[in-house]
C-alpha cells in the first residue's frame, strides 16, 4: 500500500498545486505529516515541499497540509479497507472469532502511516495494531514461513491455479 500512498500524493500535489515531485519526495511528505484519518488537531501539520513548477518548469516550494494528505489518500485507503472487509467476509466463522479476540496486525511501512489503525478498527469493527516492528515484520514472517514450506505446502496456492481462475 506504501507505493500506492505515495503516487496518490504525487497525482494531488500536481492537480491541487501544480507541482512536479518525485517518489521520494512523496514519501518524505508520507512519514512526516501523512495520516489516514485527522483525529485532532494535533495531527494536523504542514510541511514545505520542493518541486519543479507545471507551467514554468522552474523549482517551486508549497506548504502541503495533513488535511491535503488525508484526502489525497482517500482512494487507496478504501481499497485497502473494501479489501480488508471482503477477506473478513470470506473468512470462516471460527476463524473470525480468533481475529476479533486477537484482532488485525498491520505490518510493513504503510502500517505506520498515522491512524491507519483507528480507521481500519472504526471501518471493520475489529481490532487493529500496528506490528512492533511493522518495517522489519515482513521480512521476518517472510523468513518464517519460508522456513515452514513442508508444514504449510497444503495451503499455499499455485500461481498457475490463480490464473486459471
Amino acid at each position: 500500500a506504501g507505493n500506492e500512498f505515495d503516487q496518490s500524493i504525487i497525482r494531488y500535489v500536481r492537480r491541487a498545486h501544480n507541482l512536479l515531485i518525485g517518489e521520494r519526495t512523496a514519501e518524505e511528505v508520507k512519514i512526516k505529516i501523512g495520516a489516514a484519518k485527522v483525529l485532532s488537531d494535533e495531527d494536523r501539520l504542514v510541511a514545505e515541499v520542493r518541486g519543479r513548477d507545471v507551467v514554468t518548469g522552474l523549482p517551486k516550494t508549497v506548504e502541503v497540509t495533513t488535511d491535503e494528505v488525508v484526502e489525497s489518500l482517500a482512494e487507496p485507503l478504501e481499497k485497502l479497507v473494501m479489501g480488508v472487509r471482503r477477506v473478513l467476509e470470506a473468512t470462516p466463522p471460527e476463524l473470525i472469532s480468533d481475529i476479533v479476540d486477537r484482532g488485525i496486525l498491520l505490518s510493513g511501512g504503510g502500517a505506520l502511516l498515522r491512524n491507519l489503525d483507528h480507521m481500519l478498527q472504526e471501518a471493520t469493527n475489529v481490532p487493529v495494531i500496528v506490528a512492533e516492528n511493522a518495517l522489519d515484520a515482513v521480512a521476518y514472517g517472510t523468513g518464517k514461513a519460508l522456513e515452514m514450506i513442508p508444514v504449510l505446502k497444503d495451503t499455499l496456492i499455485s500461481s498457475d491455479s490463480v490464473l486459471r481462475r
